[in-house]
């Protein structure tokens, strides 16, 4: 294996993939923490997305209808965490990480009751690929760019639309004065728990649209547990982008290409590094970046905290 192998086309090709429910999930915590609500539940989001997107593709035959459902789910599931944690001022961490074990739970549920199967469902129509005609035709990054399925596209246009929404309009700016200073956005008029929940809605969207992305863009079927940690790394992505959605973007496409690295690894010649460090490779980036050795790091200042009127 030479240093060449690792900027293969294929490798690159592979990391936009498995980047893409990264990148949606990333900017999902994006949203939730500039409010000042960690939203750990966006795994379990990730999860009732994919499942939800599954059986609507499966028993109406459209997979965008699923996605779309996919997103209001993913809206719905976060409405709860936003009642809890908003309304009734519980412990967000601890009402995510119920969500979390709840989602883990119904999914299994509810793909028995449905299918009468466990472990996987039937295999459903997925998203077909899209060709950017003018991209595909350039040398090498066409190869990279110019046929994937539709959320790898649409990942980098949530980016964008993120990034305007929060800085460039006065909700943006309301949403995250919110997240720094709640009582001083409130003694100005500003509902500081209806730009909360709004922020968990579009949290839980993008959350939503990055499960889909798992069933319906990578694959054409639903797995038990299928985001396998994938919420916690797009929370980890998040703080090594420092809040950012272009950060987050790019801690994403990191973690996506150490994902897409350990699934190619034999086929680069990696046979010298252990399958199993490779495996963990996604996760101990995680916890690089949790453990702050990307360098020192602040949340917005009123991010897991209760607030009082």
């Amino acid at each position: 294996m030479s240093i060449l192998d690792l900027f293969n086309t294929a490798l690159f090709v592979s990391t936009l993939r498995m980047a893409a429910p990264l990148i949606f999930a990333s900017l999902g915590g994006v949203f939730a923490e500039r409010s000042g609500v960690v939203n750990i539940a966006l795994e379990g989001i990730m999860l009732i997305g994919a499942f939800v997107a599954m059986t609507v593709s499966y028993f109406f035959q459209s997979p965008w209808l699923g996605v779309l459902l996919a997103m209001v789910a993913g809206g719905l599931t976060a409405m709860v965490l936003a009642y809890i944690s908003v309304t009734l001022k519980g412990n967000h961490v601890v009402t995510g990480v119920g969500l979390n074990v709840l989602a883990l739970g119904f999914t299994g549920f509810m793909l028995r009751r449905l299918f009468n199967h466990a472990g996987q469902s039937p295999v459903v129509e997925k998203l077909a690929d899209w060709t950017i005609p003018v991209i595909k035709d350039i040398p090498f990054i066409g190869e990279i760019l110019g046929k994937h399925t539709p959320p790898v596209y649409l990942a980098f246009v949530a980016v964008i639309f993120t990034h305007i929404l929060l800085y460039k309009t006065p909700f943006g700016l309301r949403l995250r004065a919110a997240g720094e200073h709640p009582r001083a956005v409130d003694t100005v008029g500003v509902d500081v728990f209806r730009m909360r929940y709004a922020a968990l809605w579009l949290s839980g969207m993008m959350g939503g649209l990055g499960g889909a992305t798992l069933s319906l863009g990578l694959l054409s079927s639903f797995v038990e547990n299928m985001t396998a940690g994938r919420g916690y790394i797009a929370l980890a992505a998040m703080i090594f982008g420092k809040w950012t959605p272009v950060g987050a973007m790019l801690a994403s496409l990191l973690f996506g290409y150490a994902e897409a690295l350990q699934m190619l690894a034999q086929t680069l010649g990696l046979t010298f590094v252990p399958r199993e460090f490779l495996l963990m490779l996604p996760y101990l980036l995680t916890m690089a970046a949790l453990a702050g050795i990307i360098g020192r790091v602040s949340a917005p200042a009123a991010s897991g905290k209760t607030y009082e009127r």
